[in-house]
């Protein structure tokens, strides 16, 4: 199975996400990230989904997502042509014997402790999947209490676009 990044312009409507979500559920496709927002222009939203399949999959939603009314462009993008990035909130418990640990894996993985509590610790971190997928579990000893993740947005390298509609 591979793993595809698709760009999809829509319309800024009330519904649009519903209708596009709801067309990988009737056809029974699993979401790995959905990201949805507005864009430069107000009429349109963005949405980037990352799903696994096979190249048939990938085929079939590309035409299901284009024959919906409200979907202006699709595009798989490439994983070696696109900068992605991610946002992960993470809650540790901040015990005495693992603080140094978490404040020294927040500061090679970049990331900020946003909220500290003598309970817990709170911290943010941007980043590809995969370097979010490792501070994950370097942190797991550690605690996790709780997390939330974005998922993928992503834009192509250079001059490419999406959107051709200007």
């Amino acid at each position: 199975m591979n793993s595809y990044v698709i760009g999809v312009l829509v319309s800024n409507l009330a519904g649009v996400l519903s209708r596009v979500s709801g067309m990988f559920t009737r056809r029974g496709f699993n979401i790995d990230s959905l990201t949805v927002g507005e864009t430069e222009s107000a009429a349109f939203s963005r949405i980037t989904i990352t799903f696994c399949g096979d190249e048939g999959t990938k085929c079939q939603l590309i035409k299901q997502l284009e024959k919906l009314h409200d979907v202006k462009e699709v595009e798989v993008l490439d994983r070696n042509e696109i900068v992605s990035r991610e946002l992960l909130l993470i809650k540790i418990r901040n015990a005495p014997e693992t603080r140094q640990d978490i404040m020294t894996a927040a500061e090679i993985f970049r990331a900020k402790i946003i909220d500290y509590s003598s309970a817990a610790l709170i911290c943010e971190i941007t980043g590809e999947t995969s370097k979010l997928d490792a501070f994950i579990e370097l942190l797991k000893p550690c605690g996790i209490i709780e997390m939330c993740r974005t998922g993928v947005v992503a834009l192509e390298r250079g001059e490419n676009c999406l959107k051709t509609i200007r």
